[in-house]
């Protein structure tokens, strides 16, 4: 059972618009460690323009223009996002993205992640000329369910024969954010880990380019967003403590930070969360 799944937008905030379609699909039991998911989002402008919000979710993406009349061109890499962002759709498009936990994004990308942190690249930047050769194939292979099927072949093969060890600090200072659902200071994830402060903000930095601290703030609030998705009867106040936030003003002001709004704004746009 995974114990940390991000969200995005589209997945709290179902919307009924035939121009606008987001949806997200498992991988495969084998690579269920190293990809949160799958997603897709198509658009058609001719119903006039949408807004598309992206919120911090702790992950690293490849994302798939599919309509992309260049294969060069065709992808791209985003980094890991440490505010949220808001883009107006103005053309229909066509994208499919493989979102990777943070920690595991460097064996599939080949890349120094914290390079790329608040940041978006072309695949072909750091994947050379094997990012034409993917983005034509996930062009041609037309359905879903077909691309899925050809980016999960690809996936494998890179695991079976291109070896990118993730840092042993790393990958155990993740599990305990994820299973403490971020709700540990960096003293408590140092002494978990059995290294000084120092060294887990340095590592973090060097191998992620974001703090300790700042990737337990998007974990906790990743995780609050969970539990609102489920529906809940609690109060904002007793869901603002039960995640470790000071106070309500505190939890307010950090639901603004990476998500744009409120959570009453999120409430009351969704019905789901006040009939629990």
């Amino acid at each position: 059972m995974r114990i940390y799944l991000p969200l995005q937008p589209p997945i709290l905030e179902p919307v009924q618009d035939s121009s606008y379609r987001y949806r997200e699909f498992l991988p495969c039991k084998a690579l269920e460690p190293y990809v949160a998911c799958y997603w897709t989002v198509e658009f058609d402008a001719s119903y006039g323009r949408r807004l598309h919000r992206i919120i911090p979710d702790g992950c690293v993406d490849i994302i798939f223009d599919l309509k992309a009349p260049s294969f060069s061109k065709g992808a791209m890499v985003a980094g890991f996002m440490t505010s949220y962002e808001t883009i107006y759709l103005t053309e229909s498009r066509a994208s499919f993205g493989i979102r990777f936990f943070v920690e595991q994004a460097r064996r599939w990308i080949g890349h120094s992640i914290s390079e790329l942190t608040g940041r978006t690249v072309f695949l072909e930047d750091v994947w050379g000329a094997e990012a034409s050769l993917a983005v034509e194939q996930v062009q041609e292979a037309g359905s879903v369910q077909a691309i899925i099927g050809l980016v999960e072949s690809m996936l494998l093969e890179k695991l079976r024969h291109h070896e990118y060890p993730v840092d042993p600090l790393i990958r155990s200072g993740l599990q305990h954010l994820y299973a403490g659902r971020g709700m540990l200071s960096v003293r408590t994830l140092a002494e978990k880990l059995c290294y000084s402060e120092r060294s887990v903000r340095r590592r973090f930095q060097k191998e992620l380019g974001i703090s300790p601290k700042e990737l337990a703030n998007i974990v906790q609030f990743q995780s609050l967003l969970q539990e609102l998705r489920k529906g809940t009867s609690s109060a904002l106040s007793d869901l603002a403590a039960k995640y470790g936030y000071f106070d309500q003003p505190h939890f307010i002001h950090m639901f603004k930070r990476f998500y744009g709004l409120t959570p009453h704004r999120i409430l009351k746009q969704d019905v789901r969360f006040l009939q629990s």
